[in-house]
């Protein structure tokens, strides 16, 4: 088998069917197998998606297992040459796997590949591209100089944003939204590391492949990611959960090798948690008092809508990307056979 496509699912049902539909239809000529993962869904996902899908192999969880145990159980179960992680809120264009597999097939040195990941609006998403998050790195990103300075090499290398988006390059972090790896250079470094819960894992994962000789890769190759649909990014959970996986990353990594950097990065990691929670409750706050941003930035946006049943998902994307610099622009995909328009924060149910 050539590749196995692992995608783990909480509570997303729509963005889910909306991702196997895509992944499916890319799967067409490729000896493929689609495996997910249900982390305790209460929301009927399985058997929303199984009607349709049958032939995707489904593995249900009695409880919360998050995304690094969940992503193991599949891959210790699955068959291809290579593996994608891929998350649900994901929509893959129909020649994106067979042109991965092209890519690692004739690069064998490459371990793993991203490609590029657009947001709703078209423009393409800065984790698509990472350098490993050293302590350096990741002080140049949260002073700002990373943002002030997208060419350089010295400071922007968190998000190496001197790369052009239309070739291939190397990276140094793959994003775990859609991280394709080759299964020997799985089988070399070891499973997702558990310790993680959620967010960190692909980063953790990204470095233990270069420290093992192997080459990460960027490809120009699109994808649409809503970018964390899955995950309730309004919570001082999401919060501590994110920024305690930086900790986890740092200690691992670099915890012997830069003492002495320890407590200013400690610092600048809980002064960025202490923000967060303040942005949060401002907004709450504004939302109470009928002072929306949301509402305000919908009302000037123009909403794009694409129905499945007669554009591919590949002419979806390339649309996107080429108006890219159109301004409030918002890009939704309808269908028919759900009778569901899919955008970036909600499902709204139309009639069949």
């Amino acid at each position: 088998m050539k590749l196995s496509v692992v995608i783990v699912n909480y509570n997303v049902k729509d963005y889910l069917y909306q991702c196997i539909d895509s992944v499916v239809k890319a799967l067409e000529g490729i000896d493929g197998e689609v495996i997910v993962v249900d982390n305790h869904s209460r929301d009927g996902s399985v058997e929303y998606v199984k009607k349709a899908f049958p032939q995707v192999n489904y593995v249900q969880s009695s409880h919360n297992l998050g995304f690094s145990r969940a992503n193991n159980i599949a891959i210790k179960q699955s068959q291809g040459e290579y593996v994608l992680l891929l998350n649900p809120d994901t929509v893959v264009g129909d020649d994106v796997l067979k042109k991965a597999i092209e890519f690692m097939d004739a690069h064998p040195e490459a371990g793993a590949a991203g490609v590029r990941m657009l947001k709703s609006d078209g423009t393409a998403a800065m984790e698509s591209r990472r350098g490993l998050p050293t302590p350096m790195a990741s002080f140049y990103k949260m002073s700002g100089l990373c943002q002030k300075y997208p060419q350089s090499k010295r400071f922007a290398k968190y998000y190496m944003s001197w790369l052009p988006w239309d070739e291939p390059n190397e990276i140094e972090v793959v994003s775990g939204a859609f991280f394709f790896i080759r299964k020997a250079a799985l089988d070399r470094v070891g499973l997702l590391d558990e310790d993680y819960f959620m967010y960190g894992e692909d980063i953790d994962l990204s470095c233990r492949l270069l420290k093992d000789g192997w080459h990460n890769w960027y490809l120009p190759l699109n994808i649409l990611h809503y970018k964390g649909e899955s995950t309730e990014k309004s919570s001082f959970r999401y919060v501590h959960v994110f920024y305690d996986a930086m900790l986890i990353f740092f200690r691992k990594h670099y915890g012997r090798h830069a003492i002495w950097l320890t407590f200013p990065v400690k610092t600048a990691i809980y002064a960025k948690v202490c923000v967060e929670i303040v942005r949060m409750a401002i907004r709450k706050l504004k939302k109470s008092m009928g002072f929306s941003h949301d509402v305000v930035t919908k009302g000037n946006t123009k909403q794009i809508i694409f129905d499945s049943s007669k554009t591919t998902y590949s002419e979806m994307l390339q649309q996107m990307y080429a108006n890219k610099d159109e301004d409030n622009v918002e890009y939704a995909i309808f269908h028919p056979e759900k009778g569901t328009l899919i955008t970036l924060d909600k499902v709204i149910f139309k009639e069949k």
